[in-house]
């Protein structure tokens, strides 16, 4: 997560979005980069409204603008899976190696997902808070042109992004009868990212 206090700017870093080229890039020049643990630098919504909105709005803005990336939900389930299959995971129960993407995105499906599937959600990490704290605006992992010309406009600095914490290249390929499944068992995945312009 990085926070821009003059820019009133926050910008969410969802798992597996390319968030992390992002944040070495744009790091050095945030006036608040929250790098550990995971599950702070990883902050979904909930987290961000119940632990950094208050001190934030208290000591920054309370209309502090944020913004989230989302990648294609196959795409996303994919990169997951890809970089499951790391060397340095055999043997460990949330390694994906010797699974295959179908048997990966099959085991997503279940209400009780095994170690290796339990890689969380797109959407429930953007969900807004009860409250209506929300990513006030959502880009397209897949249009990082868009993304860029917002920061770079908004911080007022270029920017050029490297390649970090990359999967492993493999084809990702999805049976049509899986993903089918997927689609009609985790809709919310799918709807939200159709409804970013």
């Amino acid at each position: 997560m990085l926070v821009f206090s003059k820019a009133r700017l926050v910008i969410l870093s969802v798992p597996k979005t390319g968030t992390t080229a992002i944040e070495s890039a744009l790091g050095p020049r945030a006036d608040i980069w929250v790098q550990n643990p995971p599950e702070l630098k990883h902050a979904p919504v909930f987290r961000y409204n119940r632990f950094f909105r208050p001190m934030l709005e208290k000591f920054v803005a309370p209309d502090l603008e944020v913004i989230a990336v989302m990648r294609e939900p196959v795409s996303w389930l994919g990169s997951w899976w890809r970089y499951r299959q790391r060397a340095e995971l055999d043997g460990r129960a949330n390694s994906t190696a010797g699974i295959g993407f179908d048997a990966f995105v099959d085991a997503y499906c279940r209400g009780e997902r095994p170690a290796f599937a339990d890689v969380g959600s797109q959407s429930k990490f953007l969900e807004p808070a009860g409250n209506g704290t929300r990513v006030t605006r959502l880009f397209r992992y897949e249009d990082q042109g868009a993304l860029l010309d917002f920061l770079e406009q908004r911080l007022g600095t270029g920017i050029a992004l490297g390649r970090e914490n990359v999967s492993p290249a493999m084809e990702v390929r999805l049976s049509p009868e899986v993903e089918e499944k997927y689609r009609r068992k985790c809709a919310a995945e799918f709807d939200l990212y159709a409804s970013i312009p």
